[in-house]
Order: C-alpha cells, then structure tokens, then sequence
C-alpha cells in the first residue's frame, strides 16, 4: 500500500468499520488500533501528503492536455457515439450540430 489513495480508502475502511454498529467490538479496536498506527506513520513520513498532491496534478495534465477530443481513443467508438448523439432525441439542436460536425472532421481525417 504504498500508493497515497489506497492508504487513504484503508483508512476509510478502519473510519466506517469503527462506526458501524454491525460490527464487533473486537474488529472496531483492531481498527482503531490500526487507524493509530497509520496517522504516526503520516505524522513521520512527510512524503505521503505531498505525493498525493503531485499525483492528483499529473493526473490532471494528462486527462486536461492533448490537441485532439479523440487522442488515445478508438475512432469507431467515437464515431459511434457521435452519431447517438445526433439521433438521441434529448440531445439540443446546437449539440446535434456540433457533433455532424466533430463526425464529419473525424470521417474527412481518415
């Protein structure tokens, strides 16, 4: 578990466990004693906090950057979904329209 965010969902396990009243009182102070044992470990090693921090802003370079909608993506889904889109009733006019278009710059590029 050195990954920050199973660190952290461990801990929600231990949080959730300790206030459920389904489970024993037994298994509430193991996870009380191991929710003790986790917060002396982020209180000693400062690099868990600032990981989390830098890992959250990689993640969102890499979601928010890149020149084209349909990068890293199969084009016959994209298609696929394009053309629900102009079909689907609940979708606006100007969606429809944005969408035969995106269709028609990913068909012309092919």
């Amino acid at each position: 578990m050195s990954d920050p965010s199973d660190v952290t969902n461990a801990m929600r396990g231990h949080k959730a466990a300790i206030s459920n009243p389904n489970v024993s009182e037994e298994a509430k102070e193991h996870s009380r004693q191991v929710l003790e044992a986790m917060e002396g470990k982020d209180k000693t090693g400062s690099g868990g906090g600032s990981g989390g921090g830098s890992g959250s802003g990689a993640k969102q370079t890499s979601t928010s950057g890149g020149g084209s909608a349909t990068e890293g993506k199969d084009p016959g889904n994209v298609a696929r979904g394009l053309k629900a889109s102009i079909s689907n009733p609940g979708v606006s006019e100007e969606a429809k329209e944005n969408a035969k278009q995106k269709l028609a710059d990913l068909e012309g590029g092919q």
